[in-house]
C-alpha cells in the first residue's frame, strides 16, 4: 500500500481542526463568485477554509475552475485548500487526480455493492495517495438528492456502525463521512434524527486513525438557530463540515430578487458579498473563526524543468506531484511524463510540496 501524503494543505488544516476542537467549513461552490466570496470571508474571519468543488466543475470547464480554486488557494493569506465531493466514478477520481489542484477527493463508491465498494475505494485511494492527495469516503448510505450524487432515493439507508468504520479505515482512507442519521438534500417531517451516541462510539473507535466528516448539514435545519446543531456535531468530533445551500441558497435568492435592476458587474460584486457575509456566519458556527494560525501549512515550490531550450516561452502550470527534485537538480524529476503536464509551448513544470 502507497504511504498516506504528509505534506498536504487538506490534511494540515483538518488534522488541526481535530485537535483544536474545531471544524473547518467546506464550502460546496460552483462558480468563481463562490470561490472568491469564501476566500475572502476566511481571511476576513482569519479562518482556515475547504474550496469544495463537485465533479461537475471539471466536466462544465475542463479543469479551469479547478485550477482557478487552486491559485486562489494558493494566494490566500490564511490556510486554504482545495477538496473535491462525491466523485462518484473511478474514471472521475482517476481524471481528477491527474489534473492537478485538487489536495483531496471524496472517493464515493457507496452506490456499489460493499464488497466492490471496499475494493474501488483501495484502490483509488492508493491511486490519491500516489499523487499526494489525501481521500474521502463514506461508509453508510446518506440518502438524499445533493448535487452530483447518484438518485438513491429508493435505496435503503444504512447507519454507520464501529465495525463498519474501521472496514473503511482498512482501505486507507483519510477522512469518513458516517452516517449517523444525517442525510443529503431533504430532511423528513420530524426533522434530523442524529443519534449523537453512535457519533461517539465511531470517535472513540477511529480517533487517530481518520478525522469524521458531516454530510446533509442543510440550510433548513442547520442554517437555523445561530447554528447550534453545527456545533453539536463539532463537540462530537466533527472536523470538516460540508456547507452547500446555507450560502448558496442566499446568493441566488440575492441574484433572483436584483436581476435586471443594477449593472451585471455590480450584481455580481454585490452577490459576491451576500455570499460572504453568510460564508463568514459559517466559520462563526464551525468555530474556525481566529484558527488560521494553529494550522502548519506544508511548503509549496515550483520547479521549472524544460524539455526544449524555449525558457522564454515557460508557461506556469500549477500540478500536484511528489517531488524528490532539488530546484538546482536542472530537470531531474522521477515522475517526468506521469503526473506533471507539459505545456502547449513544450515545457514542463512539477509542484515540489515537501518544501526543499
Amino acid at each position: 500500500m502507497v504511504s498516506k501524503p504528509t505534506n498536504n494543505r487538506a490534511k494540515a488544516i483538518v488534522d488541526a481542526a481535530a485537535a483544536g476542537g474545531w471544524c473547518v467549513p467546506a464550502m460546496c461552490l460552483y462558480n468563481l463568485e463562490g470561490i472568491i466570496a469564501s476566500v475572502r470571508a476566511a481571511e476576513a474571519k482569519k479562518s482556515p477554509l475547504l474550496i469544495q468543488l463537485f465533479p461537475w466543475a471539471v466536466e462544465y470547464a475542463d479543469g479551469l475552475l479547478v485550477h482557478a480554486a487552486a491559485e486562489a488557494a494558493k494566494k490566500a493569506k490564511v490556510p486554504v485548500a482545495v477538496h473535491m465531493d462525491h466523485c462518484q466514478s473511478p474514471e472521475m477520481v482517476k481524471r481528477a487526480a491527474d489534473l492537478g489542484g485538487f489536495d483531496g477527493i471524496m472517493v464515493d463508491m457507496s452506490h456499489y455493492e460493499k464488497e466492490e465498494n471496499l475494493k474501488l475505494t483501495t484502490e483509488l485511494t492508493e491511486y490519491c495517495h500516489a499523487r499526494g492527495i489525501i481521500t474521502e469516503a463514506e461508509p453508510g448510505r446518506i440518502n438524499g438528492g445533493e448535487d452530483g450524487v447518484s438518485d438513491t432515493a429508493e435505496l435503503e439507508g444504512i447507519l454507520t456502525t464501529p465495525e463498519q468504520a474501521q472496514q473503511f479505515i482498512s482501505t486507507g482512507i483519510d477522512w469518513l463521512a458516517p452516517a449517523y442519521g444525517n442525510v443529503h438534500g431533504k430532511y423528513g417531517p420530524k426533522g434530523p434524527q442524529l443519534q449523537y451516541d453512535r457519533l461517539r462510539s465511531i470517535r472513540e473507535s477511529t480517533k487517530g486513525q481518520v478525522e469524521l466528516v458531516l454530510h446533509g448539514a442543510g440550510m433548513e435545519y442547520f442554517g437555523t438557530d445561530n447554528g447550534k446543531l453545527i456545533q453539536e456535531n463539532v463537540s462530537y468530533g466533527i472536523a470538516k463540515a460540508n456547507i452547500n445551500d446555507i450560502v448558496n441558497a442566499p446568493y441566488m435568492d440575492f441574484l433572483q430578487q436584483n436581476a435586471g435592476k443594477v449593472g451585471l458587474t455590480k450584481l455580481i460584486e454585490e452577490a459576491t458579498s451576500v455570499m460572504q457575509r453568510e460564508t463568514e456566519k459559517c466559520m462563526d458556527w464551525c468555530k474556525s473563526s481566529g484558527q488560521a494560525g494553529s494550522v502548519k501549512m506544508p511548503s509549496v515550490n515550483w520547479v521549472k524543468m524544460p524539455t526544449k531550450p524555449r525558457s522564454d516561452q515557460l508557461e506556469w502550470h500549477p500540478v500536484r506531484a511528489s517531488c524528490d527534485a532539488k530546484p538546482e537538480d536542472g530537470g531531474t524529476h522521477p515522475y517526468l511524463g506521469r503526473q506533471v503536464r507539459q505545456t502547449n509551448s513544450g515545457i514542463v513544470v512539477a509542484a515540489c510540496v515537501d518544501g526543499r
